[in-house]
Formats: C-alpha cells, structure tokens, sequence
C-alpha cells in the first residue's frame, strides 16, 4: 500500500472535491482518497494505491477535472 499527498491548486468547495475524487478515484490501483480543502489556498489530496501511481496519470485525472497539480508532497 503506498500513500501520497498532491497539492491541488483551484478548489473550492465540495463539487470540487467530488470532481478530484472521482477523476483521480478511477486510476488503476486506487484504493481510497481524502481532501484537505483549503479556500483560497492549495488544497491535499492523499491517495492510497496499491502501488505508487505515475505523476503524469495523477496530473492528468486532475487536469480533467479542472484543477492544477502543484506537486506531490511525499
């Protein structure tokens, strides 16, 4: 089990939670996801896979769901 955080620029309320969620939830290997919603500020999202994800795949799911992936934290 590997566990990341990826600061997530752009949220702001809990559609955008649910948008992150759902994009970045149907990655291969994904097994749970939590956000740190922070207005105004870059938010976390940590995602617990299987095996660590590729950061091309993360930054895409996010980009599609209408976001910017600053970096990932761990």
């Amino acid at each position: 089990m590997t566990t990341t955080d990826y600061s997530v620029s752009g949220m702001t309320c809990a559609h955008c939670v649910s948008s992150v969620t759902e994009e970045v939830g149907a990655l291969d290997g994904v097994t749970d996801i939590t956000v740190d919603l922070v207005v105004g500020a870059p938010s976390t999202v940590t995602v617990q896979s299987a095996e660590p994800l590729d950061i091309d795949q993360v930054r895409a799911a996010i980009d599609e769901a209408g976001y910017t992936l600053d970096a990932p934290r761990s």
